[in-house]
C-alpha cells in the first residue's frame, strides 16, 4: 500500500473514530481510556484541549457543523476556568492553542481571539525574570520548577505578539525556549523533565525525574516535546539555536528507538523486561519531525520526513484499537512513576496522530497559527 493510501485510510478511521466517540463524550474532557471509555476530567485539567483539538482538526478538513459546536462548547466551559484564576499553571498554552486559537485559526471567531489573548497574558505572568523561565505549576514549593512540556506552551505567546504588535510576549517565550535549550537539553539531545531554579536569583539548583525513571534518565515524551517545542521555536522566531536544538532531540529519540519504532516509556532504563511503551511519544515526535522536515531542504528533509512516515506506520499497523474502543491508539504510558495510565490509550496520543496524518493531508497545526 503506498503512503497516499494508508495515510487516507489512517485519517478516515481514526475521524470516524472520533464521530462515534463524540455521541457519548459530548462537549466534555476525556484524559485516559482504561476499559475502552474515555475517563472525563474537569475543564481545569491540562489535557482539555485535546479533544476539543481532535474536533477541530476533523472540522477543517471536513466541515462537520456538530463537531465544531461541540468544540466552541469545550472552549466556552474554559471560561470558568480563566476567570478562576487559582487553577491556571504553565499549560495553559495546550488548553487554548487547540480550543480559542483553533477556533480564531478556521473561524476567526473574535471572542475566540479575546481568550487566547487574555490567557497569553496570565501565561507571560507566570515569566521569572532571574531565571528567565515559565513557572510550572502552582504548588508552593515548586516555585522555582520549570518542565521541559512547557515548550508546547510558547506559540500562544509567539501567536499574541503577531496579533498586538507587542514584543514582550515573544521576548518572553524566546527567553524561556533559551532557558530550556541551556539547561533541559542535553548535549545527546535527551532531555530533563524538571529543573529546578533558585527562585529569587534565578541559579539553576538542580534537576528531577519527573515522570521519568531517573533525574539521569531520558523520559521519552521529554524528549518528544523537546523535538516538537523546539521546532516550533524555529519557526516562530528563525533562530537556528532552536532548529538546532531540535535536530539534536529528534537524533537522540530516532537512534534509540526499538525496532517497531515506538518507543518505551524511558530511553534509559535499566531493563525492558515487563516496560510499558508510549505510543503518545512516538505520536508528539512524528508530527515534530514533520516541523523540521517542513523547515529543511533537499535530502535532510526527506530523512526527517521518512522519520516520521516510519512511526506512524508503525503506530497505524500495530498500536491501533479496535472499534470497541474509544480511543485511537493504545498503549500510552501517562505518569508511571505516579502510576497514573500505565499502557492505556491517551487522548494527547490520539491527538498528535491525527495531527500529523493531517499534516501529511496538507494542513498546518494550530501552533503555528498567526
Amino acid at each position: 500500500m503506498s503512503n497516499e493510501q494508508w495515510i487516507r485510510e489512517a485519517w478516515e478511521r481514526g475521524s470516524a473514530k472520533i464521530k462515534n466517540t463524540s455521541l457519548r463524550v459530548g462537549a466534555r474532557f476525556p484524559h485516559g481510556s482504561p476499559n475502552g471509555q474515555f475517563q472525563l476530567m474537569p475543564p481545569h485539567y491540562w489535557t482539555a484541549g485535546f479533544w476539543p483539538g481532535l474536533l477541530w482538526l476533523v472540522n477543517q478538513d471536513e466541515g462537520d457543523e456538530r463537531l465544531r459546536k461541540l468544540a466552541k462548547s469545550c472552549e466556552e466551559q474554559l471560561d470558568e476556568v480563566l476567570h478562576a484564576f487559582e487553577p491556571l499553571d504553565h499549560d495553559m498554552g495546550f488548553m487554548w492553542t487547540l480550543t480559542s486559537i483553533a477556533n480564531w485559526h478556521i473561524t476567526r471567531n473574535e471572542s475566540s481571539r479575546r481568550r487566547a489573548l487574555t490567557i497569553a497574558s496570565h501565561l507571560a505572568g507566570r515569566f521569572n525574570l532571574k531565571g528567565s523561565f515559565i513557572r510550572a505549576w502552582n504548588n508552593p514549593e515548586r516555585i522555582g520548577w520549570a518542565i521541559i512540556d512547557c515548550m508546547m506552551n510558547l506559540p500562544l505567546l509567539y501567536w499574541a505578539s503577531k496579533q498586538t504588535g507587542d514584543p514582550r510576549f515573544k521576548q518572553i517565550a524566546e527567553a524561556h525556549a533559551e532557558t530550556a535549550v541551556k539547561h533541559f537539553i542535553r548535549e545527546d539531545g535527551s532531555a530533563y523533565h524538571v529543573v529546578c531554579f533558585d527562585p529569587v536569583t534565578g541559579e539553576r539548583v538542580g534537576a528531577l525525574g519527573g515522570q521519568g525513571y531517573s533525574e539521569q534518565s531520558a523520559w521519552a515524551r521529554g524528549t518528544a516535546w523537546a523535538i516538537y517545542g523546539s521546532v516550533l521555536s524555529y519557526q516562530h522566531t528563525g533562530r537556528q539555536l532552536f532548529l538546532e536544538a531540535a535536530e539534536r532531540a529528534a537524533g537522540f529519540f530516532m537512534t534509540h528507538l526499538p525496532e517497531d519504532r515506538v518507543p518505551y516509556w524511558d530511553f534509559r532504563l535499566p531493563s525492558l523486561e515487563s516496560a510499558p511503551k508510549d505510543s503518545s511519544a512516538a505520536a508528539i515526535a512524528a508530527s515534530g519531525l514533520l516541523n523540521i522536515a517542513a523547515a529543511s531542504e533537499g535530502e535532510k528533509a526527506i530523512l526527517y520526513k521518512e522519520h516520521a512516515l516510519s512511526i506512524l506506520r508503525s503506530l497505524t499497523d500495530n498500536y491501533r484499537a479496535d472499534d470497541m474502543d474509544e480511543a485511537i491508539l493504545l498503549a500510552g504510558t501517562g505518569n508511571l512513576p505516579g502510576t497514573q495510565n500505565i499502557n492505556k490509550p491517551l487522548i494527547y496520543g490520539d491527538y498528535y496522530y491525527m495531527e500529523a496524518l493531517a499534516k501529511l493531508r496538507g494542513y498546518c497545526s494550530f501552533w503555528e497559527s498567526t
